[in-house]
């Protein structure tokens, strides 16, 4: 689409001159003549113009939850201030970070100035816009409350967010211990062991059996550590190619539901996925079985997404949303009944609502506790691993010392 250089005044008499895209010079000068203005000229942008456009610098270039977040809060706070849609995506383009979704903004304000609807637009973009965005976008366009469902869309967003920053929190460290540990390993490996090798050699002197277990383990990895690595990228490599397929996601599914405390945890952050999706779903004015729908895809696990499709077609028949619920044996007894209580007394949106905050908040205690938990083990870990292989080394010496 062509670019063009306006200048205008306001009804206050302050001058503007902005770059934007057009189909034509009669287009643009019935858009800006419908927002107040006066025009002063309009004409092709040059190309000295285009190049400020085109260097514009980007933070990064994927779509992060962040990027989303500040998108849909703008977007509301315009909307909400009575911004047209068109002024707003212009607005909000200015101020992305983000490389892709700079281009993605750039094509729904193009689309949205052929006519075209918002809701459409994003469909075109289901990597970054899931059909929970678009469903609900659908909806404020036809109920006339887009600043009402964005303002949504931010909030389920940002809680989002913040969920998945507590999970990740309570892993960092304990990971990082865990890394720490194996580059003691491979430092010990290819730099201590072989000068401690040398000195043994010298000493003409039987070894203890953990230092001739350490040394030789330490030969190996340094003689094979290509082979290893290779081998470890392969098998990595093939087991998330098997994760990727229905039969190994539903494997991993089950392995994951089995573990003693943390099988249930992961159900219960399924669980607060669905509830939340479902509360804005439902608060939004989407049809049950709609919201059902959409929420089969967004959930991200198979197993539950084949017990709502089940609940779906239950639904489908004429059952209240709790009775799928209570007999597939998947939702917790406490979420059943509050979204049975929900129908029974029509606030099925709110009491999602509730169910959703209450397993969010044991999941992030949980995590908190586990965090706590884990560190002292992997110190321990980390230091049972050091302590070992400084022993295996420093052993013969003390026997040499000791003799």
């Amino acid at each position: 689409m062509p670019m063009f250089t306006y200048v205008v005044k306001d009804f206050k008499g302050k001058t503007k001159k902005e770059i934007v895209e057009s189909l034509n010079e009669q287009t643009l000068a019935e858009k800006l003549q419908n927002q107040g203005y006066f025009i002063i000229s309009i004409a092709p942008a040059v190309k000295e113009n285009l190049k400020q456009v085109q260097v514009r610098k980007f933070t990064h270039t994927r779509v992060n939850l962040e990027d989303l977040l500040g998108f849909a809060r703008q977007l509301a706070t315009m909307l909400e201030s009575g911004v047209t849609l068109l002024r707003s995506l212009t607005v909000v383009a200015d101020q992305i970070e983000s490389k892709e979704l700079y281009a993605i903004v750039v094509s729904l304000k193009s689309d949205v100035e052929q006519g075209k609807t918002l809701s459409s637009s994003m469909d075109k973009h289901p990597k970054v816009f899931s059909p929970f965005w678009v469903s609900l976008t659908e909806v404020g366009e036809s109920s006339g409350t887009m600043p009402l469902v964005f303002e949504k869309l931010a909030v389920y967003t940002e809680q989002e967010a913040a969920f998945r920053s507590t999970i990740i929190s309570a892993l960092v460290y304990p990971g990082v211990l865990f890394c720490v540990s194996l580059a003691a390993i491979a430092f010990f490996a290819f730099f201590v062991a072989p000068r401690f090798e040398t000195i043994f050699a010298t000493m003409k002197t039987d070894l203890p059996e953990i230092t001739k277990i350490m040394l030789f383990t330490f030969k190996f990895v340094k003689k094979n550590f290509l082979l290893i690595a290779a081998g470890t990228a392969g098998l990595v490599y093939m087991l998330r190619k098997y994760m990727r397929t229905q039969t190994g996601k539903l494997l991993f599914e089950k392995f994951m539901f089995s573990l003693p405390a943390a099988g249930k945890i992961y159900k219960l952050i399924i669980v607060e996925r669905f509830s939340s999706q479902m509360a804005i779903l439902v608060d939004s004015g989407v049809p049950i079985l709609y919201s059902l729908e959409i929420t089969e895809r967004l959930v991200e696990n198979i197993s539950c997404g084949l017990v709502v499709a089940n609940i779906r077609e239950a639904v489908r028949e004429g059952k209240l949303l709790a009775e799928p619920m209570e007999k597939s044996g998947f939702f917790p007894p406490m979420a059943v009944q509050m979204i049975k209580v929900g129908e029974e007394t029509g606030q099925l949106g709110k009491m999602l609502k509730h169910v959703s905050e209450f397993y969010k908040t044991t999941v992030e205690a949980f995590m908190k506790r586990i965090g706590t938990l884990i560190e002292p083990v992997m110190l321990i870990f980390m230091g049972g691993v050091i302590g070992t292989i400084v022993l295996a080394m420093f052993l013969p010496l003390f026997n040499l010392t000791g003799g």
